[in-house]
């Protein structure tokens, strides 16, 4: 019986295959849609670029269905092996613990409980909490959260894009990919493009009773696209200072009242202290101005009688309360903690820890913890992870500021520059260890902490990824340049083995700048081009990623080294692939191969050049599948195949395998194709889960088609 996709069925499908889930099983999908359609249509069909050309692309292929009753069959049993996506929510509270110190607010939150508990109505439950920093409104969202507890069955999800550099914070898919990786998405299900995610987004909220809260939030561009299309979800968008123009209930935090403010202060400090310092009263309450984090502050320091004086003496000011309480704070300090915190702040990183501070102030680790507990004590610093500090945004940026005046220029210029050779030190030891035999990838220094394996490597490296993607720009505003592409190069394991594109690409991008401007033409400038476009690549961004690919090419070929051309015109290769473009793929592949067979005895990358043909001629052979070349693309596969045999490693001849059924099922040899799937299949662990989801369903594509 003729059975023809719907319509409908067929666009979804066809979108998710293009949206859809990173890395290689993500892949293979794509290009066996894509070879598919290139079969159906007659004719090449380049990989849409938005949802208008998906669809357009979906009514091309339904179209030609019904009149051919065995593509028709194809498309049915390829729909139906997509595997099912996950669109159960990770049912956790995500929210931080509430401060012990809240105070008052009532009002505040009857407002915000009214928005949320409101009949829908139709419109979105969407609030916009906004005051100026210092003020409050973390913990009027935290304390929500806490009281909805059970309002919210299905997960609490909280997403912080504070920027302690004074950014403007992270992208809207980025924003997204935070969001998903709370709700339990792993990274063989996390879409690469925003579309996509925004997707999957709707789809794991669907029905659901959910509370979302995104705190610090610095644009409408960054939360659009999660404004819930379900009742029962509440997204709660958390600005620190002046709001912005988003659909929502706009709900101000206001300063707290005298009556409040000593409640809170007797809170954080004691009913004795407030008591004995109550003829200072007036004064204090007139200078914090009700802010929470200057009144938190001021109650710290009433617990210290001798510093009070000092502190008292600078005078009140209740222009700027938040700096106001730093300033207080570094007085309560002695010299050089209050000098430690401020050359370390210069750096506006967005995390601290002992082994940072210590290199920004040129004193020892254990001086550095210490004196970082110290500043956590009078609210300088918050205590985020263990061992691990953050400023709050207004107060980091005042010591910064700060700094240069009390310490000079001279200083603060070398502890920038001692921060920033400590975080590349750390950088060259990880990425070492995650990627010990890659040419990509520097020797470890001789000084320094060294990494066990790959995988303590790869994790050093995510734990300080936003520290090296920051010290990247820095290095480039103090014209320390080689420090720049250095810390840049040294991001590679990160998009290779852990999926870290989003991260990554601001610094890339960066590094590429500065490599044109100051190093042209050479193997580092070639180097940082390689990892953009592949960056790129994996985020579906093909034009620019090009540009980058072709750039890396040229560089290489001016550096007159070999290797390094072929690596890079094979990436163009991979670019047109995941295109769709078969035909220039092949002839990348074809190019790639002939550079790397130039490499000569004894010159640079010979020990790798077997290999690399290897991966050559399976890349070809992808290639030749989409253009419907199914018997050269099999004597290609089954020769890469052989070689990975021959070398042990069972997961590139399980790829080039499952490469090999694919081409037998799309020449009709199904039988074979069962073979080598089961071939495949036996040479996975189960850490493999999406291969062998994609096994899965080409098993049950091969034996539908006998």
């Amino acid at each position: 019986m003729l059975e023809v996709v719907a319509l409908s069925a067929l666009t979804a499908f066809l979108s998710a295959a293009g949206n859809g889930a990173a890395g290689e099983m993500g892949k293979q999908l794509l290009l066996t849609t894509g070879a598919l359609a290139r079969r159906t249509l007659g004719r090449e069909a380049s990989l849409p670029s938005g949802p208008d050309e998906w669809r357009s692309l979906a009514g091309q292929v339904h179209a030609r269905l019904s009149g051919d009753p065995q593509l028709a069959d194809e498309w049915a049993r390829l729909v139906r092996s997509l595997p099912e996506q996950a669109t159960e929510l990770a049912r956790a509270r995500e929210l931080p613990s509430a401060t012990r110190y809240f105070t008052d607010r009532q009002k505040v939150l009857k407002k915000l409980k009214r928005e949320a508990t409101r009949p829908a109505d139709g419109r979105p439950r969407v609030a916009l909490l906004h005051g100026p920093p210092g003020i409050g409104t973390t913990e009027v969202a935290l304390r929500l959260g806490s009281e909805l507890d059970t309002r919210f069955p299905d997960g609490q999800f909280y997403v912080d894009l504070r920027d302690a550099s004074g950014g403007h914070g992270p992208d809207p898919a980025t924003v997204l990919l935070r969001l998903l990786r709370q709700m339990g998405v792993t990274p063989d299900r996390m879409p690469t493009t925003a579309p996509g995610r925004e997707q999957l987004y709707r789809q794991l909220t669907a029905g659901r009773r959910a509370l979302v809260v995104v705190d610090h939030a610095s644009s409408v561009a960054q939360v659009r696209t999660l404004v819930p299309a379900t009742p029962d979800v509440f997204l709660l968008v958390v600005v620190s200072g002046r709001p912005f123009a988003l659909e929502a209930e706009r709900i101000a935090v206001p300063a707290l009242t005298d009556r409040y403010a000593v409640q809170m202060m007797r809170k954080v400090a004691g009913r004795q202290e407030i008591a004995r310092a109550r003829a200072r009263m007036p004064g204090v309450l007139e200078h914090c101005a009700g802010n929470a984090y200057a009144l938190k502050a001021e109650a710290m320091s009433l617990l210290a009688e001798e510093t009070g004086a000092r502190q008292r003496a600078a005078g009140p000011s209740a222009r700027h309360p938040v700096r106001d309480a730093a300033r207080r704070a570094c007085d309560r300090l002695g010299p050089e903690t209050a000098r430690l915190v401020r050359l370390t702040a210069l750096g506006g990183w967005p995390a601290i820890d002992a082994s940072l501070a210590a290199a920004a102030a040129d004193v020892g680790p254990q001086e550095a913890a210490r004196m970082l507990e110290d500043a956590v004590e009078v609210q300088l610093l918050d205590l985020v992870a263990d061992g691990r500090y953050r400023f709050r945004p207004e107060v980091g940026r005042y010591l910064a500021e700060t700094a240069g005046p009390e310490h000079g220029v001279a200083e603060c210029s070398a502890a920038v520059e001692r921060a920033l050779d400590a975080l590349l030190n750390r950088a060259l030891h990880a990425a070492h260890a995650a990627l010990p035999q890659s040419w990509r990838t520097e020797p470890a220094p001789d000084a320094g902490e060294t990494y066990r394996d790959e995988a303590q490597g790869v994790a050093v490296l995510a734990v300080e990824v936003g520290n090296l993607v920051r010290a990247v720009s820095v290095a480039e505003e103090h014209q320390h340049i080689t420090t720049a592409l250095r810390l840049a190069r040294a991001l590679w394991p990160l998009q290779l083995k852990a999926g870290y594109w989003d991260e990554v690409l601001p610094a890339l991008r960066a590094a590429a700048r500065c490599a044109d401007e100051h190093q042209p033409r050479s193997r580092t400038a070639a180097g940082i081009h390689f990892q953009l476009a592949h960056c790129l690549g994996e985020l579906k961004q093909g034009e620019e990623a090009g540009r980058s690919a072709r750039a890396a090419v040229e560089c290489e070929r001016a550096a007159g080294h070999v290797r390094g051309e072929a690596s890079s015109v094979e990436l163009l290769g991979l670019l047109s692939l995941y295109q769709l473009r078969w035909e220039a793929a092949y002839e990348r592949f074809t190019e790639a191969e002939g550079i790397y067979r130039r490499i000569t005895p004894g010159q640079e990358g010979e020990r790798d050049v077997a290999r690399a043909l290897a991966l050559a001629e399976r890349h070809q052979g992808r290639a030749l599948r989409g253009l419907g070349r199914f018997a050269e693309s099999q004597r290609l596969l089954e020769s890469a195949a052989r070689f990975f045999e021959q070398q042990g490693e069972n997961y590139n001849r399980a790829r080039a395998l499952t490469d090999l059924a694919d081409t037998l099922h799309d020449a009709g040899e199904n039988a074979e194709a069962l073979t080598k799937v089961s071939e495949a299949e036996a040479l996975l662990t189960p850490a493999a889960a999406p291969h062998l989801r994609y096994l899965a369903g080409l098993r049950l594509r091969c034996e539908g088609g006998r």
